[in-house]
């Protein structure tokens, strides 16, 4: 008590300042990951320095933390220093809990904007910082989304990808020396906000999840690593003490075009835009406008058609430039749009069955069909890309227990509640402990192998796929509990909320 009174005045406003006793029991206790050590010591009076400590995570609550996103994308080893967190460091952390005067989806769409930015630079700086006006696109960008095909028919097993060689580089200006301009600025944040607020305000598919699957892209695109002979790798996976950096500035082209990881951040943004909070055969069987429109993949090809036409109107005309400058760099940011917010639709059969047949074409080494020649690599780098949304999007069955349990539980009270209201034709409580054992055996498990099989991902999809087994291992065992526990906390909400609405009828 003593030492926390003292330790006040050293304190600043909306921060938690704990000592090194406290940091080391929360440490003990596998939160590593809460805490941040302040960048010098403080004085104490009677104490003399000593080394303090930033708690980062706030205390979880009943409703949807904004605050506990990045936290939540820190690597599956808890403790562990990440990519994530030496990229953000003590600012920027601080930056995303203490702005202040913002609700969770200001926050949210701060953080977004400032991952889109960064990587907007890298696009600029790839062009050696030209951003001129393209007037000249203007029919093309008409043109295009809009010529009779739908979205899905715009799908294509190989997008061909941009690629650097090293001495390109090594010539690349400094992100630090490239300024995408306050127009530009202000229309990004003008449109991710925008986007947001064509989010439902629905359980699960909210914004706060798109912003998720956004970390979990980030995270994942950090650690792509190419396995090819020319990196040092050669054909095995690298082993946790290697430094996974790309050495010959390849990964199948991933990793050195700043547009395909552009175009992959943005397209886990805008995935589920407009959500309808039930599945695409639901929408088929009401027989709703769009999907007439769209037959099959009905969400996913609607929240493309949104999203892209709102980036072509006038008002974002100094953010596409920052984006693309050319007619083949505009179409292929439309195209890696397409196939990676398709890729999402993963319950469409014929869809699952023709990624799993391009998959073992271009990874199983025991295939005929094994990939070779000149598409190899492209094709090869558009599966990967349409394997990492997956995994995103699911990314909270691979991450720690209460992380998946939150979700989870997000997911069946959105369920359940499109049931109550006549939009499902079972009630997913009856069998959601038995489906989720099967969602774990036949795509989550299979999917985090995959990661791990085609040797991109590095040590990350060691950590998925170990965190995949061990929530699955605890959902055998606490699931039909926790069904139960979800079933009651819906009823009380929909009892509070029926009572809410008959005082305000009285009133």
């Amino acid at each position: 008590m003593n030492t926390a009174a003292r330790m006040e005045s050293s304190g600043e406003r909306s921060r938690i300042q704990i000592s090194q006793v406290t940091a080391d029991l929360l440490a003990e206790a596998g939160l590593a990951t809460w805490i941040i050590p302040r960048r010098s010591k403080i004085f104490v009076k009677g104490k003399g320095e000593m080394q303090t400590y930033w708690v980062t995570k706030s205390i979880k609550s009943t409703q949807p933390n904004d605050a506990d996103l990045e936290s939540e994308m820190e690597a599956p080893n808890e403790g562990a220093e990440t990519e994530e967190s030496s990229e953000t460091g003590e600012e920027g952390e601080v930056e995303f809990l203490r702005v202040e005067g913002m609700n969770r989806t200001e926050r949210l769409v701060e953080w977004n904007v400032e991952i889109l930015t960064s990587l907007l630079k890298q696009v600029v700086a790839s062009r050696g910082g030209v951003v001129n006006q393209i007037e000249t696109l203007s029919n093309v960008e008409k043109s295009i989304g809009n010529c009779g095909r739908t979205v899905l028919d715009e799908f294509t097993p190989t997008i061909p990808l941009k690629r650097f060689d090293t001495d390109e580089l090594e010539r690349r200006e400094s992100t630090s020396a490239v300024d995408i301009g306050v127009e530009a600025k202000s229309q990004l944040r003008n449109y991710i906000s925008t986007v947001a607020s064509m989010y439902p305000g629905i359980a699960f598919h909210n914004f706060e999840h798109a912003s998720h699957v956004t970390a979990s892209v980030k995270k994942l695109l950090s650690r792509i690593v190419s396995v090819g002979e020319d990196n040092g790798f050669g054909a095995s996976i690298p082993s946790e003490s290697e430094i996974l950096v790309d050495l010959a500035g390849h990964s199948y082209g991933i990793t050195s075009d700043p547009l395909t990881q552009f175009a992959v951040v943005f397209s886990a943004i805008i995935h589920d835009v407009d959500h309808p909070g039930v599945t695409n055969a639901q929408l088929v069987k009401e027989n709703t406008r769009c999907a007439q429109i769209y037959k099959k993949s009905v969400a996913e090809q609607k929240s493309v058609d949104i999203a892209w036409d709102m980036l072509m109107e006038d008002r974002y005309a100094d953010l596409r430039a920052c984006i693309y400058q050319t007619e083949e760099d505009l179409r292929r940011f439309r195209q890696l749009v397409v196939n990676t917010v398709m890729a999402t639709d993963i319950v469409d059969e014929e869809l699952q069955a023709l990624r799993k047949a391009r998959w073992e074409a271009a990874f199983d080494s025991t295939s005929e069909t094994q990939d070779e020649g000149v598409e190899s690599e492209d094709r090869k780098a558009t599966i990967v890309i349409e394997h990492l949304i997956q995994a995103s999007d699911v990314s909270h069955t691979m991450q720690h227990w209460h992380i998946y349990k939150k979700w989870n539980e997000r997911f069946f009270m959105e369920c359940y509640g499109a049931y109550k209201e006549g939009r499902a034709d079972s009630d997913p409580s009856t069998n959601w402990y038995k489906s989720e054992i099967g969602f774990f055996d036949f795509y989550v498990i299979p999917l985090a192998r995959k990661l791990q099989s085609c040797g991109v991902f590095g040590v990350s999809s060691h950590e998925y796929l170990n965190y995949a087994i061990a929530n699955r291992d605890e959902w055998i065992r606490e699931g039909e509990a926790l069904v139960g526990q979800f079933l009651a906390s819906f009823n009380e909400e929909a009892a509070q909320l029926e009572a809410s609405t008959t005082s305000s009828l009285s009133i």
